[in-house]
């Protein structure tokens, strides 16, 4: 869903008031831990998160699922491991109201991710 806001929380606040919702706040926190320097902007009418470099990750509430958008997740997780019992896609990783965050090794991926990142490695697609 592509929502028309210029600033994150102008999208919070456009976002229902759902699971999807709770969903996007566990993750800021997450992203936030991890990459404490990065930037919340709004990028591609979504979540986005800079540093220097530019735009490394985004997020987004979708109708059925929540999507991390972290360029290609085999780059960050080679034996997807970390990533067990996520759906993911070509891009993005979906999260969807039966997933509970808390039970899955998300947190683990985005450090992984954000460190390879300010390495200046390619996680791109």
């Amino acid at each position: 869903m592509q929502y028309e806001v210029t600033t994150p929380t102008e999208y919070l606040e456009a976002l229902e008031k759902d699971w999807r919702l709770d969903k996007i706040q566990e993750l800021r926190a997450i992203i936030k831990s991890s990459a404490s320097d990065f930037e919340e902007i709004i990028n591609y009418k979504m979540l986005g998160y800079k540093d220097e470099r530019g735009v490394a990750f985004h997020l987004n509430a979708q109708k059925n699922y929540v999507s991390f958008y972290v360029g290609d997740a085999e780059k960050v997780d080679q034996t997807g491991e970390l990533l067990k019992g996520i759906d993911v896609g070509k891009g993005c990783i979906r999260f969807k109201k039966s997933v509970s965050i808390a039970d899955t090794r998300i947190g683990e991926f985005i450090e992984k991710a954000v460190g390879l990142w300010k390495a200046g490695e390619d996680i791109d697609c």
